[in-house]
Formats: C-alpha cells, sequence, structure tokens
C-alpha cells in the first residue's frame, strides 16, 4: 500500500482512486464542470470564499488530494501557540499513573494505567506528571463511593498502609465518603459522592489555592496557601480503601468540565477531524442530479450511497485521513461519538436514523480492518463510560441518548459481530450497559419533582416487630399515601424506557439468524457468557475481578426478558414447543458434557468420581459409553492440575506489574484454565450413540466433547441426527421438543447467576426499607414524647422538635430513594422473575429426579437458587408485593415442599453444605402456616417418608436440626408453650423478649400423627429414636452446667467480671439445645405414651428409667435455692436472656404431667412408674418443681 498524501494517486483495500492523465476532460462519472463544482462544494476554503472563475483551476480527482491537504494544513500551526500554555509542568505528554515507583500497598492497575482499584487496606498511588506554576485540573471518576482520599501531593510525601494523600503536610485530599477534607488535620467539606459522580480537582499555583468540584459544581475553596516556591512541584494523588475503584481523566478524553488540563489535548488532529467531518456532512447533504447536471441538497434521514462512483472517490479521499485519526480516544470520543449522537437527536426510533448504517458501512469498506476495531472499541468505550458517568436526571435522558447510539451500532451486523468477538466480553465491562444505578443524592437525581409528596408504612411497634393491630389510615395518610404512589408509578414509566432499551440491546446480541459473514451473535455470545459465568464462578474469592452484584442484579433481569421473548417466539413458530411458563433444563446437559459447569459441586460429588461409579448407568439409561481405559489418564490429569494451573498463571500476560504492589487488573472476562470437569470430557473416550436403540445392535459413534471456544452452532443445535446439547436423553424424559438448544443453555446460565451473587444483593438492598422502619419508629417515639412534654420545660421541647425535623428530613429522603430501589428491584415485574426463576429450578429438579441415579450429575446451585429464589419471594418484596398474589403460588408452595421434604436425606447427595441448606430450608417451612400447610398437601406417602427421615437415630444425621424441626412441628401444643414472647423478660425487660426464633405456633396435627403412627408401628425405630435423643440431652445438658460453672467462676473474680462473648453465646445455645431436647421428650410422650408404659414392649422399662434420670438431673440442677443456676440467671449477662428457670421448667413439668395422666393405659404401667418415682421421692424433685412454677 502507497503512503498517504504522496502524491495524488494513491490506494487502500486494492482500490485505484487516482484518474490516468490520458483520460479525456469529460469523465466517465460526470462531466469536468460539475465535478469541479461538486468538489467545491464539498471540499470549501477556510474562509468561505471561492476564487473568480477565471483564475480558479478546476478541481478534479487529479488534484484534490493536494487541494485536501492544502487545507488540513491551514491551521497547523496552532501546536506551537500550546506550549506556551503549558509552561509549568514537568512529565510526559502523555499522563497516567506512575505504577513503577509512585505507589504504596497493593493496588491492581488498568491496561490503559488510568483505572485503579484498592487491593490492600489503603493504598496509595500518584500521576507520573507534576506542576509547579499555573492553573490545572484533571477528573476523576468515581466507580464505587468508599473511602478514598483525592486530592495532590509533593514528591517528598511517604505514604504507608494507614496514612494516605492527605495525611502528610505537603498533600491536600477531598474525601466524599466521610465529607472531609484533609491536610494532616481534617475539617467538614464538600458532600457526599456516589458511584457514577465525577470529582474535578483543581490547583491554581498562581494563588496557592486547592479546590474541588462535584459533577461540575463548585464545592468551594478547600486550601489556600499551600507550600509553593523553589523544589515543590504537585502530583494528582490517589488513597483508597480495599475494593474501591476509580478512573482518572488526565486529558486523554475529552473532560466533561475542562479548564486547564494536565494534559494537552490533540488540538492539530481535533481541528482535522472536525474539518473531515464538515467534508463527510457535505457529501451526506450535497447530491448530483446526473441527469439535470447540478447539484441537489438531500435529506440526510435518507441518504445512501447507491453505488455513486463520484460519491465514493470523494468519500475514499476523506477517509484517507480521516481513518488513522479515528483511532485516538479523544477525537472518537469527541468528534465521531458526538456525531453519532446528533444524528439520533433528530427523534423517531433508532430505525428511523439508517444514516448510522450506511455511515459503518462506510467504515468498513473505506477502512483498514485494523482501524475500524480500533475506532469501533474507542467507541463502545467511550459510550460505555458516558453511560456509567452521566448524572442522573429526572427523565434519564442521557443514559437513555447513549443507550440509543449503542443499539444503532450494534444493529449493524459485522460491527456487532466484531464486538461481539473481541470487545463487549475481553475488554469492556459491557454488563454496565444493563445496570441503572441508584442515586444516594435525590435531590440532584430529580426525585423531589417527581415525588414531591413522601410516605411511610406505620405499621410497627416500639419492639420492630409488625404491628398485629390494623389501624385505619386517617385521610391525610391516605391522601399521602395515593400522592407517593403517583409519583412512583411516574419514576416507574421513566425507569421502563431505559430497561426497554437494555432489552433491546440483548435482543440484538442473541440474533440467531444473522449468519452473514460467519457464526450468529447468539452463539458468539453463548462462549462469551460461559466464560463471563466462569470468571465471576472461579474468582468468588478474589472480589477486584468480579462483576459487582448491583450489575449482575440488572443483567439477570434483562436476559429474563430477552429470553422469554426468543422462547415464545420459537413457540409461535413451532407450536409443539414448550412455552416459557414450562419452561426447565433437561436432566442430559448436566452429564453430556456439552455445557461446561467448571469445578462446581454437583450433587453426587466430583464429576470424575461420578463418571467412575455411574458408568453403568450412564450407558443403560443415556447411551454414553465411558472407555474404561481412559479413566485413568483422568486421574492423572487431576493429580497434575495444579502443576497445569501454576503454569497458566505463569504465562498470563500483565501490562502494568509493579514489584510488591501495583498488578495490572486482568482483562475483565479473560478465561481461566478450564476446569477438571471439562478436562475430564475432553480426555475421556466418550461413545454417544443414537437413543432409543437396544445396546445389542447399537452403531457406536465417536464424539467429542469440545471446549467453549470450539463449538460451532451444530455442536448446540445439532443437525443430522445430532441432537446437540440434548444429547444422551434418559429414557423418563419425554420427546417432546423443548426450544431451540442455545436458549436452554442461556437458561442454565441464568440460574447459575442467580446463585453466584444475585440473591446476596437482593438481601443487601433491604437494608434501605430497613432503615425507613427505623427512622419511621424514631419519628413516632419522639412525637410522642413531644405531645407529652411540660409546656414549663422549653428547653426540651425545642430539642425534640429539631429531632423530630432531622427525622421527617431524612425520612423524606429515605422514602424518594426506597421509591428509586422499588421500582428498579422489588417491582412486581422483578418479583415475577424470581418467581419464574424459581418454578424453573423446580421443574429442572422434578425432571433430574425422575432419571434415578443420573440425579446426582445435577448442579448443587440447582437446589440452592430452588430455596433462596423462596426465600427472596417471602422475605425481600414484602409488603411491597405479595407473593399470594402471584400465578399458580399454592401449587408452586407444594411442589417445593415435596422437594425438600425428599431430598433433604436423599442419599444420591452427599454435599455436607447442601444437606445442611435443604436442612434449614424445611425447618424454615414447617415454621410459618402457609408453608407448612403446603407441607401438609404433599402426597401421603412423601410426608411419612420425611417423617421416617426425620425419626432416625440423631447420630446418623445432622440432629440439631432435625430436632428444631420436630420442635416446630409441636410448638404451640406442649405444656405452657405457645407464647411468642419470652414470659420471664415481660415484665423486666421488655424490649429483650422478642427473639427471632419465636415465631407464632403454628403446630401441624397431620404430621404429630404421622409420627405417632410411625413409633407405634415400627418397634425398632422407636427406642433407637429415643435413645438417641437422651444420649444428645445428656449431653447438651450436662455441656451447659459446665458453662455456667465457668462463667460464675469468671463472674466471682476480684480483678475483674468479665466473660467472653462467645462463651455467653455457646452457654445460651445449650440451653436452648436442652429445652428443646426435652420439647420432643415431650412430644413423643404425648402422641405415642405406649412406648414409655406399655410393660410389654422391651424398651419401655429402660426408656422410662432413663427418662427419669435425666429428669432428675434437670431439676435438681435447676430447682434448687441459691444454687449455681440461680446465681447466672440473675447476673442477667447479655446473650442469656433466654437462659432461665421457666423455659426448661415447663418443658420438664409438661413430661411429668403427661406420664402421670398416661399411667392408666395399663394396669401393670402403675407399679413400675410408681417403683420409678419412689426411687426418685428422695430428693422429690417433681414436687420442687411443683413449688417452683406457682412461684413463676
Amino acid at each position: 500500500m502507497t503512503s498517504r498524501g504522496a502524491g495524488t494517486a494513491f490506494s487502500r483495500r486494492n482500490y485505484r482512486l487516482s484518474i490516468e492523465s490520458e483520460k479525456p476532460k469529460v469523465t466517465g462519472i460526470v462531466n469536468s464542470k460539475l465535478l469541479n463544482d461538486y468538489l467545491r462544494r464539498i471540499f470549501p476554503s477556510a474562509d468561505g470564499i471561492q476564487p473568480a472563475a477565471a483564475y480558479r483551476k478546476p478541481l478534479t480527482f487529479q488534484n484534490l488530494q493536494e487541494h485536501l491537504d492544502k487545507l488540513l494544513a491551514e491551521d497547523s500551526g496552532a501546536e506551537d501557540s500550546r506550549d506556551q500554555v503549558l509552561e509549568g509542568r514537568l512529565g510526559p505528554s502523555t499522563v497516567v499513573l506512575d505504577h513503577t515507583s509512585g505507589f504504596e500497598g497493593l493496588l491492581l492497575v488498568d491496561d490503559d494505567l488510568l483505572g485503579v482499584i484498592g487491593h490492600s487496606n489503603f493504598g496509595s498511588i500518584r500521576a507520573t506528571t507534576c506542576v509547579y506554576k499555573g492553573k490545572w485540573i484533571y477528573e476523576v471518576l468515581i466507580s464505587s463511593q468508599g473511602l478514598m482520599q483525592i486530592g495532590w501531593c509533593t514528591l517528598n510525601c511517604r505514604f504507608n498502609q494507614e496514612e494516605g494523600v492527605g495525611d502528610t503536610p505537603d498533600s491536600y485530599a477531598y474525601d466524599g465518603n466521610r465529607v472531609r477534607k484533609w491536610n494532616v488535620t481534617t475539617t467538614n467539606y464538600g458532600k457526599s459522592w456516589a458511584a457514577g459522580d465525577i470529582v474535578s480537582c483543581l490547583i491554581d499555583l498562581d494563588e496557592g489555592t486547592i479546590a474541588f468540584c462535584l459533577n461540575g459544581v463548585s464545592l468551594g475553596t478547600a486550601f489556600d496557601n499551600i507550600t509553593r516556591g523553589a523544589g515543590m512541584a504537585y502530583f494528582p494523588a490517589i488513597s483508597l480503601s480495599f475494593k474501591e475503584s476509580v478512573a482518572f481523566n488526565f486529558g486523554s478524553r475529552p473532560l466533561r468540565y475542562p479548564v486547564e488540563v494536565l494534559q494537552d489535548p490533540p488540538s492539530v488532529d481535533l481541528v482535522k477531524a472536525h474539518k473531515l467531518l464538515g467534508y463527510l456532512k457535505n457529501v451526506i447533504h450535497i447530491g448530483i442530479d446526473v441527469l439535470e447536471g447540478k447539484l441537489v441538497e438531500k435529506d440526510t434521514s435518507t441518504w445512501q450511497l447507491q453505488g455513486e462512483p463520484t460519491v465514493l472517490i470523494t468519500l475514499a479521499h476523506i477517509f484517507n485521513h480521516f481513518a488513522p485519526l479515528m483511532c485516538k480516544v479523544y477525537l472518537v470520543e469527541d468528534v465521531l461519538m458526538n456525531f453519532l449522537l446528533s444524528i439520533l437527536e433528530q427523534g423517531g426510533s433508532v430505525e428511523a436514523h439508517p444514516l448510522i448504517q450506511q455511515l459503518l458501512d462506510l467504515m468498513w469498506l473505506l477502512m483498514e480492518d485494523y482501524e475500524v476495531h480500533e475506532c469501533l472499541k474507542q467507541l463502545l468505550m467511550s459510550l460505555l463510560r458516558a453511560y456509567r458517568f452521566s448524572p442522573i436526571i429526572p427523565d434519564l435522558g442521557l443514559q437513555i441518548h447513549y443507550l440509543r447510539l449503542t443499539i444503532a451500532v450494534l444493529k449493524h451486523e459485522k460491527s456487532r459481530k466484531y464486538l461481539l468477538n473481541n470487545v463487549l466480553f475481553d475488554v469492556l465491562r459491557s454488563v454496565v450497559f444493563f445496570y441503572i444505578k441508584s442515586p444516594l443524592r435525590v435531590e440532584e437525581a430529580g426525585l423531589q419533582e417527581l415525588i414531591p409528596t413522601t410516605w411511610w408504612p406505620n405499621r410497627f411497634t416500639k419492639e420492630g416487630k409488625e404491628s398485629k393491630e390494623v389501624k385505619e389510615e386517617s385521610a391525610e395518610e391516605r391522601l399521602r399515601r395515593r400522592a407517593y404512589d403517583r409519583g412512583c408509578q411516574r419514576l416507574k414509566k421513566r425507569i421502563e424506557v431505559v430497561e426497554e432499551l437494555q432489552v433491546q440491546i440483548l435482543k440484538l446480541l442473541l440474533n440467531n439468524k444473522d449468519r452473514g459473514g460467519g457464526e450468529a451473535s447468539r452463539y458468539i455470545f453463548l462462549n462469551k457468557f460461559r466464560k463471563f459465568l466462569q470468571e465471576n464462578a472461579s474468582s468468588r474469592g478474589n472480589l477486584t475481578v468480579l462483576c459487582p452484584p448491583e450489575y449482575m442484579v440488572c443483567f439477570l433481569h434483562r436476559l429474563i426478558s430477552t429470553l422469554r421473548c426468543y422462547w415464545d417466539g420459537h413457540k409461535t413458530k413451532a407450536p409443539a414447543a414448550l412455552s416459557s411458563e414450562e419452561a426447565y433444563v433437561p436432566p442430559q446437559l448436566f452429564y453430556n458434557g456439552k455445557v461446561d459447569y467448571f469445578d462446581l459441586q454437583r450433587l453426587g460429588g466430583l464429576l470424575s468420581h461420578l463418571k467412575k461409579t455411574l458408568k453403568d448407568d450412564l450407558a443403560l439409561k443415556a447411551n454414553i459409553l465411558i472407555d474404561p481405559a481412559e479413566l485413568q489418564a483422568v486421574t492423572m490429569d487431576d493429580l497434575d492440575e495444579d502443576e497445569e494451573s501454576a503454569t497458566s498463571t505463569a504465562q498470563r500476560p500483565v501490562a502494568a506489574l509493579a514489584i510488591g504492589g501495583a498488578l495490572a487488573r486482568p482483562s475483565w472476562l479473560s478465561s481461566p484454565t478450564l476446569g477438571r470437569a471439562n478436562r475430564f470430557l475432553s480426555t475421556a473416550a466418550v461413545s454417544l450413540m443414537n437413543p432409543r436403540r437396544s445396546l445389542g445392535t447399537l452403531e457406536k459413534m465417536k464424539a467429542r466433547t469440545l471446549s467453549v471456544e470450539q463449538r460451532t452452532e451444530d455442536d448446540i443445535e445439532g443437525s443430522h441426527g445430532n441432537e446437540g446439547l440434548l444429547l444422551g436423553r434418559p429414557p423418563e424424559e419425554p420427546e417432546q421438543s423443548i426450544t431451540e438448544n442455545s436458549l436452554l443453555e442461556i437458561l442454565d446460565g441464568i440460574v447459575m447467576m442467580y446463585n453466584l451473587s444475585v440473591h446476596q444483593q437482593l438481601g443487601k438492598m433491604v437494608g434501605v426499607s430497613d432503615d425507613v422502619n427505623e427512622y419511621a419508629l424514631a419519628l413516632k417515639d419522639t412525637e410522642e414524647k413531644i405531645s407529652r412534654c411540660p409546656k414549663k420545660r422549653r428547653d426540651i421541647y425545642e430539642e425534640l422538635v429539631k429531632s423530630q425535623k432531622v427525622f421527617s428530613e431524612k425520612l423524606n429522603h429515605l422514602s424518594r430513594r426506597l421509591a428509586w430501589i422499588n421500582v428498579t428491584i422489588y417491582s412486581k415485574e422483578k418479583m415475577q422473575d424470581i418467581y419464574w426463576l424459581l418454578r424453573v429450578c423446580i421443574r429442572t429438579i422434578e425432571h433430574g429426579d425422575r432419571t434415578g441415579s443420573l440425579f446426582a450429575f445435577m448442579p448443587e446451585f440447582y437446589l440452592s437458587v430452588a430455596m433462596n429464589s423462596y426465600s427472596t419471594l417471602k422475605n425481600y418484596f414484602s409488603p411491597v408485593h405479595c407473593m399470594e398474589e402471584l400465578p399458580g403460588y399454592e401449587e408452586t408452595l407444594t411442589r417445593l415442599a415435596a422437594i425438600l421434604a425428599k431430598h433433604f436425606a436423599d442419599s444420591r447427595i452427599v454435599g455436607t453444605d447442601i444437606r445442611d441448606s435443604l436442612m434449614q430450608a424445611l425447618a424454615s417451612y414447617v415454621c410459618y402456616p402457609h408453608s407448612l400447610r403446603a407441607v401438609e398437601r404433599i402426597p401421603e406417602e412423601q410426608r411419612i417418608s420425611m417423617m421416617r427421615n426425620l425419626l432416625a437415630p440423631y447420630e446418623q444425621q445432622p440432629w440439631a436440626q432435625t430436632n428444631w424441626i420436630l420442635v416446630r412441628l409441636w410448638r404451640g401444643c406442649g405444656f405452657g408453650y405457645r407464647y411468642t414472647r419470652l414470659p420471664h423478660l415481660l415484665k423486666t425487660k421488655p424490649e429483650d423478649a422478642n427473639l427471632p426464633s419465636l415465631q407464632k405456633p403454628c403446630p401441624s396435627t397431620l404430621l404429630q400423627q404421622h409420627m405417632a403412627d410411625l413409633l407405634r408401628s415400627d418397634c425398632d425405630m422407636a427406642p433407637s429414636f429415643l435413645n438417641s435423643v437422651l444420649n444428645q440431652l445428656n449431653w447438651a445438658f450436662s455441656e451447659f452446667i459446665g458453662m455456667i460453672q465457668e462463667i460464675q467462676q469468671a463472674a466471682e473474680r476480684l480483678e475483674r467480671n468479665f466473660v467472653d462473648s462467645r462463651q455467653l453465646k455457646v452457654c445460651a445455645t445449650c440451653f436452648d439445645l436442652s429445652v428443646s431436647l426435652l420439647r420432643v421428650l415431650e412430644m413423643t410422650v404425648t402422641l405415642a405414651p405406649e412406648i414409655f408404659l406399655d410393660w410389654s414392649r422391651p424398651s419401655s422399662e429402660l426408656l422410662l428409667r432413663r427418662l427419669a434420670q435425666l429428669l432428675n438431673q434437670v431439676l435438681n440442677r435447676v430447682t434448687a435455692e441459691r444454687n449455681l443456676f440461680d446465681r447466672v440467671v440473675n447476673l442477667r449477662l447479655p446473650g442469656l436472656e433466654s437462659v432461665d428457670h421457666y423455659p426448661i421448667l415447663v418443658a420438664v413439668t409438661g413430661i411429668l404431667v403427661r406420664l402421670l395422666m398416661d399411667t392408666d393405659f395399663q394396669g401393670s404401667v402403675q407399679m413400675p412408674l410408681g417403683t420409678v418415682a419412689s426411687r426418685s421421692d428422695r430428693r422429690w424433685p417433681c414436687g420442687r418443681a411443683v413449688s417452683k412454677m406457682q412461684r413463676l
């Protein structure tokens, strides 16, 4: 290729654009006069004055290059004047962060050396350039709102892990987290910042002042009389705590709020770019009417190239100069992006502006590939940065503007595929496009105009519990609530516009019809999405490389909306397929190796172990054969895992590595080494056979299991008898078509994404609602105090009024912010998404369970998401939206109950954590009336099986949780066991009488009856179960007594009455366990007294004796006057509120009363019971218990 500008003849991409000298004056394109007029209109002179026709040389393509060079060179002298302005600066012309020597602590620096993440306690870093004279500014884009100190420092400043910018004499900083300024000492200054804000740091070394701006609004002078003189030069610097992140702009990109920048902008290139853009606009506006022989004005909205040679050659000359400039980020953002945005400003939908598509076609036609790639990369980076850091205004106009342009760019097929393959997931945090940030300052977000009237619920008592009394709203409260609801609806409509644009972006990325020129977009997205999940699953301990959970939440909802749209669209084309309401993930995805689950745990353990132990089942049920000779290779491969991981780590490229501290942040989604599961499938010889044929006549077919990078559309969707992702269908799975296979993998990824971080983030955002409740209680309490305040105490009254004002202002702020959160995170539509995901998991688990032993291949996160999504619906979305209003709510609750009841003791599930989670979920399920009723609605066989598993010997299961489930089934039926607040604290300390574990009793007589039937009918179950309960009671109570002895001894020490809080917690836990075990014994005695009293049973006497001995032990320790138990209870130590006589004595009394009432069960029973009682009569614990109860 010839160099640009070398004469009039040049070529690009094999196009010959020159006109040979021997060609006639009248060209084959247009005649010379018309061509001259056209080129003069396209490339006017700078002053706009055209030379006289007699002296003007005709402009043709032969001399156009010379003419264009002359026009572009007219303002080249501007750069010389720039040097005068930049006096007062030392350092490189391109300003970046000094990752080689200018840092302290451990920091992760971006590849462009402008972004930084704190990775230690309080790391500091400065820039490579300093200033000593003049006025200067740089901008910091706040990515997280935590503890950071931003400002200026000198070379002499020495920082450490405790002291940063602003903590030394010659450093000055602003901290928007604590709203303070720092220079050794600290004072209040400025306003609080939030993620997405822009902080401008200004220094005036002529006046000796430092100031800061927040989003272009001055915060005032922070420091004056700063140290100046010989040897004093100031560097931009920052100190930030762990996980906090920012991005600097020293002038490499256009400043949002410019003054005098540290890095000089490319002024000459900027002028050239604007000129060339003007010429490009002229080409678009001016057309040639060949028939009439004249120039005509064109409508830019409908402009098309249409193969006109004159226009094409003209554009080629323009792009010959324009293309190299578009590789520079400053010019892309300031020139190209603003031009494209101006096209969309004309209004209408994105489809109404095909000019952007035409321009992208021109770029791919007239620019080199590497130039187009760099231009598109910088354009998307600028769009994402602008979207992320745009201030929130009431109509979200800025965010909408940038999203519309993103859609317009992604509508271009070739550009979309390049960006998907190389930029969107590999370079950018593209998930940011689907995030809607929550404003911390409601006044700047315009929420006061949208929601002028605030409201908050008054449904809580002083103890923080929901009030049982439904108070009628006053007329004023009703009007406020309705006005608040109207404001929330206005906000919701504006948010929905942004969400719809985000869904449109995902629809473009999931397009599977654009197969022109290579693989369809959806399959590129699938591979990138799987790597995204792998990065977040494999780096859960490395917080700096994870996608922020708040981004994940928004991404999940947009992906669900897009998936369901495509799913139902396929249903309309293939009526036999399932609708999205019936969606599930078929079980063969979990064992056929077509989908990579990395190293995530399966229900049955490691994948390599399952492949060895269940290879016969795979062959029989799924027609998958594993060559035994290859299993040894798999084992050796696992042994080499550590070595391989170390090698890959050593070879990983690092762009900005500072010894001992500043590490380059890895690419956002650079895939780590494939996990053990995928390596197993790539090394084992797997023969996949056509399903539904007998093994005797089977024609074996070798199939390779491909890595994510190697998969094609056929490997996913299948073709020519290959079922793709559905290979290895078990006989229990129906033949019915579900949907497109690619959508199944996306659905599987959505479930995994929820498990990775979405659930935790949904729980965190509830904190705003809790804050509203706390301030509402405080305001209510203050208003009550004002009403009771004596008129003569004016001082107290004024202080209370001040407090009332503070609480009201805070509530106004929080209620508006809560409205934003409820719309973006806890809206009814978001609740339906989570509910849909719950139902998907339930159906997937049910289908997997039918496969028998192959159920063990299912990843654990499906069960986790089923339990967590139900918890989210129950705890996080109410009272804004009620779960009971969801369609099919009762049926879903029953199906989930059946899963918990069946699988909490499923032998196919081996993981301890997931088994504990199932047990805890079942315990929570039986604690509330509506979910307990769901357990009672499951088939009787499953209920009996559940109770049988609960009555297994405690030594064979997590006995504390099992016991707690049985207690909850009994609570409300036992002796004195209906309280929801601790009775012994109601008079002395009512604020401590509420414990989270004391829900309203909801016993289940149906499940109690199943328990009684099992204990009566199974002669071996009853003694084994009761002996285990008695053993655990003996242990728990002995531990409790031992601990209160230690507590008593510590309290009697003369030096200091100090008891470890952890010891108190363990002591209270042992006491609670003892009480709950006694309640289970009371339950057993009540439901099946014959187990103890029917002397025809061989174990009855032994069980009765053991029970009497333990009851004696408990009563002797608890009921004696001024004994150890009394002394510890009277200490009233924090953490031991639940330890008292009442809970344990009523449990013991309940057992004794039931035994005495049932002594007439058989005549032969009376003598043994009397014998036991006489042996215990020496210490008369029963009488002591009765007297103690009378005192209580």
